[in-house]
């Protein structure tokens, strides 16, 4: 029998039936959606932790100094064009990052240097100071979150001007030759060129935008006519000094100890993750130059509910091998500093507790058990 717009007539139990089958899929469906969304917000909430720095970068990232960092110094100091975004943002140390929805008086705001669409010939360039006179070993091109505006290639040339700035008469020196260029990439090209350069002039193939410009090499200063008698910090980014391992990095890079100044956040020191089982973080630093250590200090500054409960360093005269190597070397090397109790947001100096071990040219800072520390100084007198 049909009702009167010719549908089958159900049950009245049949139609109750039926729509408590559709509530319950209506809840299970919502719950999925629900669950379906904190996992999507839990993946989320896991990139914080993001990678601090590529795996699959050349070594050279990792051995050398980046020589175009401002904060040892380095500025970008002209550039043909800087219309839809400054020079400078180019050496930013962080990573570039993309805001969507974010514009200027200029049009789409971008993280790094983008020049204007070029309507004549020629090409763009920027000049750049170094922070210290450095032989080249490598660089990074980045062109992260610039998609369709990347320029298609670019090619980067260096000059020797010890004194002022590149004029007209700077005989400047190809380093890194026309390269092609992808957006959103690194593109990590090794220089082979054994001069110290102090500036470099970047240039664009015709126009456009990259996030970021890295270029690492070995700060180049006149250690043989420095003073036996004074002290340097040998573990200073500045002078040569760089981190060869360290066993986490989960919220900070362990070579932000080695920089100049105190730190300005939590985000400028080295943070480990927390330690759920037995042992100890460390990181193993190479010396710019071999030296007997005179005094050490310790910064925890912005560390307060997560600095290290206590701290040792040990260190060797290191002959051979490969940073590598060093690894598990490092355990048993002798101890400079034995266990100190550390105070949060602190710098904490250490002399007369230090042993006399002649020079050496490796340190290994232990910190007990994990924790964040925010700067490490290293001062010595050169091994004569």
């Amino acid at each position: 029998m049909r009702g009167a717009a010719g549908s089958p007539r159900r049950h009245p139990l049949r139609r109750a039936r039926r729509a408590a089958s559709v509530a319950r899929a209506a809840r299970d469906g919502a719950r999925r959606r629900s669950t379906h969304q904190a996992s999507r917000t839990y993946d989320k909430d896991k990139t914080m932790a993001f990678p601090l720095s590529d795996p699959n970068a050349p070594e050279f990232t990792r051995r050398y100094v980046n020589l175009a960092d401002p904060r040892l110094g380095a500025q970008a100091l002209e550039a043909s064009d800087d219309f839809f975004a400054p020079k400078e943002r180019m050496l930013n140390p962080e990573p570039a990052v993309f805001i969507p929805g974010k514009y200027d008086d200029h049009g789409k705001w971008m993280d790094g240097w983008e020049t204007r669409r070029k309507r004549t010939t020629g090409y763009d360039w920027c000049v750049v100071k170094l922070a210290r006179p450095g032989v080249i070993k490598g660089v990074d091109i980045d062109t992260s979150h610039f998609t369709g505006n990347f320029p298609p290639a670019a090619s980067i040339e260096a000059a020797h001007v010890p004194d002022g700035a590149p004029n007209e008469a700077t005989k400047w020196v190809e380093i890194v030759p026309a390269t092609t260029l992808q957006g959103n990439s690194h593109h990590y090209v090794e220089a082979r060129d054994a001069n110290a350069y102090t500036h470099l002039r970047v240039n664009l193939y015709p126009d456009g935008g990259i996030a970021r410009l890295r270029v690492y090499g070995q700060p180049q200063l006149d250690w043989a006519g420095a003073s036996r008698s004074a002290l340097f910090d040998l573990a200073a980014m500045e002078n040569g000094g760089y981190v060869v391992a360290a066993n986490n990095q989960h919220f900070g890079l362990a070579s932000n100890v080695l920089l100049p100044g105190r730190g300005v956040n939590m985000g400028d020191g080295w943070e480990t993750r927390r330690r759920r089982e037995p042992g100890n973080d460390w990181a193993i630093v190479a010396l710019a130059q071999p030296g007997v250590i005179r005094k050490v200090e310790i910064d925890t500054a912005h560390f307060k509910g997560n600095y290290p409960d206590r701290c040792s360093i040990q260190a060797a005269y290191v002959q051979g091998g490969t940073d590598s190597s060093l690894v598990t070397q490092a355990m048993f090397w002798p101890v400079l500093l034995g266990e100190q109790k550390l105070q949060m947001d602190k710098q904490h100096a250490f002399e007369a507790e230090l042993a006399a071990l002649g020079p050496v040219t490796h340190v290994r800072l232990n910190i007990i058990p994990d924790g964040g520390v925010s700067r490490l100084r290293v001062w010595g007198t050169l091994d004569k």
